[in-house]
């Protein structure tokens, strides 16, 4: 018998508000739910539009239980997917879990097959949505900045969490409106084999299961746009793998942006939009706008190590992790100094410790980190830049780099980058009513 993935087909309890999708895989059953809260409207459930929706999100949740394993088949014998659809689930399974496999050594590229029955029907007939916006708020500076910029446009806006702790709590606080949560329960079984000898575990695209999550609550409670805030660095990747550029942030680029976009258009009539407002910006670029409020100082944090799936386990920013140095290195030019050392606790450019990781960073030495950070040549720009500030100058971290900076990129090349970084890109996928309104907001 071939090892496979099994995915079976969902089920959403009307009773409960609770969708189930369950998994099979050597031999083992796996459940997961999510509780959806009260006040969806009722006319959309059962019509084909949301069990379409329900299907790709089993599909896509499917990764955290997938991974024990990896088989190079995932069949779903009760879903029917279009040809489009199910290229949509192989990009998921595949570049979506590109570091997954980078850093387990699985070659599984162009090798993994999705069996599904086709859906030979026509275009299902679009919903009628409300047009309002559902934002993903995830407690970091990105998500606060579109908050930002949706509140100076005037344009409303949901915020909206799966599993909200800590900084995502803390944030939405201060947003002050009525958010939307969803509560996941992963199978504690997944969660245990995970951590035993001969199963793998790892990186799984978060983004994308949190925009199915989100396109189901667009349906539920009749939204006609989810707004991401992904900026444009989130498309560099990381290492060469198996014949591919490896990406940790992949479910969060524009490539990924624009293919769950046409499909959540395809599987809903263009009834629902999915863009990033912040594509056009550099995580420069976002530091200087989050910059421009004090409001979030000391409710956000983009830290991963401290926060975890089961739940906040330390303070807002370790100070240690990729994660925290290089929100700490773009905000530097962009704040003052002792407004910067109290949101992190401590400066971060003082700690000699820290030195190889601003190396990685910088592109000085090593790859760039698995974490969701800017550019390299970015943190390279915005390095050098503290070199020519006398309140950062001579801390630690810069004093040591900067002479190495200027051998690898020229102080030329430095200062253009950190230039070109301010400068908004266009490509994206806002749509124009949007842009108009908010773009002008940002400058």
């Amino acid at each position: 018998m071939r090892p496979e993935f099994l995915i079976d087909k969902p089920h959403f309890d009307a009773a409960s508000g609770t969708a189930r999708f369950s998994y099979g895989l050597d031999g083992r059953r796996f459940t997961e739910t999510l509780q959806f809260p009260p006040g969806w409207e009722g006319r959309i459930l059962g019509t084909d539009v949301f069990d379409k929706l329900l299907d790709l999100a089993a599909m896509v949740l499917g990764v955290s239980y997938y991974k024990l394993q990896a088989p190079f088949v995932i069949a779903a014998p009760d879903i029917a997917l279009r040809d489009a659809e199910k290229a949509f689930v192989l990009d998921v399974y595949e570049n979506g879990m590109g570091e997954f496999f980078a850093r387990n050594d699985l070659k599984r590229f162009g090798r993994l097959s999705i069996e599904t029955p086709v859906d030979a029907r026509p275009s299902l007939p679009a919903p009628v949505l409300r047009g309002r916006t559902l934002l993903p708020i995830g407690g970091g500076k990105d998500s606060l900045v579109s908050v930002q910029l949706l509140e100076a446009a005037g344009v409303q806006f949901t915020p909206f969490a799966v599993n909200p702790r800590g900084p995502i709590l803390s944030s939405i606080g201060e947003i002050g409106r009525e958010p939307l949560y969803v509560t996941r329960t992963l199978d504690p079984e997944m969660l245990r084999l995970g951590k035993e000898p001969g199963y793998y575990n790892g990186h799984v695209p978060m983004t994308a299961i949190n925009s199915l999550i989100a396109a189901l609550c667009a349906l539920l409670y009749s939204y006609d746009r989810i707004v991401l805030s992904n900026e444009r660095s989130a498309s560099e990747g990381n290492v060469s793998y198996d014949g591919r550029e490896v990406n940790h942030q992949y479910s969060k680029s524009l490539a990924f942006e624009a293919l769950l976009a046409d499909t959540l258009a395809g599987a809903t009539g263009g009834a629902l939009g999915y863009f990033s407002l912040l594509r056009p910006f550099s995580e420069a670029k976002i530091a200087r706008l989050f910059a421009r409020q004090t409001r979030f100082d000391h409710v956000f944090s983009s830290c991963n190590r401290n926060f975890r799936y089961d739940g906040h386990t330390g303070p807002l920013w370790c100070g240690e992790c990729p994660k925290c140095h290089f929100v700490f290195l773009i905000l530097a030019p962009e704040m003052e100094k002792a407004r910067l050392v109290s949101i992190f606790g401590r400066n971060l450019l003082a700690i000699i410790e820290n030195e190889a990781s601003f190396r990685e960073l910088t592109g000085l030495a090593g790859q760039k980190p698995w974490e969701c950070v800017g550019e390299i040549l970015e943190a390279a720009a915005c390095l050098y830049a503290l070199t020519e500030r006398p309140e950062w100058a001579e801390d630690a971290i810069v004093a040591r780099l900067k002479g190495d900076l200027v051998t690898q990129y020229g102080s030329g090349r430095l200062v253009a980058a950190l230039e070109d970084l301010m400068a908004d890109d266009d490509h994206h996928r806002i749509p124009p009513d949007i842009a108009e309104r908010v773009m002008n907001h940002a400058v």
